[in-house]
């Protein structure tokens, strides 16, 4: 699979890697065989990308990955993290003593002296515009605790606040063919500055796959069950803050979008590493098979222009009107 760089650290990622949410909790259950079965299949199909969170599982998800790649030695893996969201969501609460807190319990989980590429996790706006938080993510670089730090965001302003920082090496955001404001706003100024992104949520929850219908039921324990109207975190995060009836219709007319040989999932990954100044986009897996096929979208042709535009219509017809405003 090719692989692409971020410019500021010159560290590697795979245009399709894995994100690992799902092997922590919120989409219901996934156990440990399932899990290892998952990163596996993402590694021997070329992703060199994993991204998880200290809360994912309240670790679950790092500890998971430390254990897959103990095993595993011959593997080339940048692995990524976040912190932030173990505290209560205030700005006083982005310091350097508590970043050194949370960095140690990742370090212990992934079982690595020094991690990758820590991201904050979506904290509240103001600290994405704080020198003080900027100093303290340089210390950790300069205690060797981290490799390099970005930032994952809700919101296009967001982003833009921590691309004018000079040592933010990336920048994670919801990008996908019912989100794409961040190609206008956010992805010109990260390329212009070196920053990498990593687009996240690429199946708007898996509304791209085509899988879902009007009464598709998700699990008690699942963010598409307790999170539509955003009562639990960001509503964003969940369907990229689309309506799910709106959803489900507009996902039904991507589907059909896709060209032959393409599940519509595919179509969605293939259209995100196309948009000229994305790094890696980083979509979940449950099984094997989702991994393996998820992967294989970086292998096939080049969508077409016309075919780009269709996916171009389609958001300005059915889904702009619910996202553009809000992120």
């Amino acid at each position: 699979m090719d692989e692409r760089t971020f410019d500021r650290t010159d560290q590697h990622a795979s245009v399709i890697g894995l994100g690992t949410w799902q092997l922590g909790a919120d989409w219901g259950d996934v156990d440990d065989k399932q899990a290892h079965a998952v990163l596996e299949a993402a590694a021997e199909s070329g992703v060199t990308f994993f991204d998880t969170a200290d809360v994912y599982g309240d670790g679950r998800s790092e500890q998971t990955i430390a254990t897959f790649l103990r095993g595993r030695p011959d593997l080339r893996v940048t692995v990524a993290t976040k912190m932030g969201r173990r505290a209560e969501q205030l700005p006083q609460n982005y310091v350097l003593e508590n970043f050194r807190a949370w960095n140690d319990r990742s370090r212990r989980n992934l079982g690595v002296d020094v991690i990758d590429l820590v991201q904050l996790h979506c904290p509240p706006t103001p600290v994405y515009s704080s020198d003080e938080v900027y100093d303290a993510l340089d210390t950790l670089v300069a205690e060797e605790r981290v490799a390099a730090y970005g930032v994952s965001v809700e919101t296009c302003e967001e982003a833009l606040a921590a691309i004018a920082r000079p040592n933010v090496a990336s920048v994670q955001i919801i990008l996908n063919p019912f989100r794409t404001k961040p190609l206008r706003e956010v992805v010109p100024a990260a390329r212009a500055a070196g920053v990498g992104i990593i687009a996240r949520v690429p199946l708007a929850s898996g509304l791209l796959s085509g899988k879902y219908t009007r009464d598709t039921v998700f699990a008690a324990d699942d963010h598409r069950t307790y999170n539509r109207p955003g009562e639990a975190f960001d509503q964003g995060e969940t369907f990229s803050g689309v309506d799910f009836a709106t959803g489900v219709e507009a996902a039904a007319e991507f589907a059909a979008l896709a060209p032959e040989g393409y599940t519509p999932a595919q179509l969605a990954l293939r259209w995100i590493i196309q948009q000229p100044g994305v790094t890696t986009v980083i979509p979940g897996a449950r099984s094997a098979e989702q991994a393996r096929s998820n992967a294989a979208a970086a292998r096939l042709p080049e969508l077409s222009p016309e075919t780009l535009a269709a996916v171009g219509d389609l958001y300005d017809r059915r889904v702009r009107d619910q996202v553009e405003g809000r992120w």
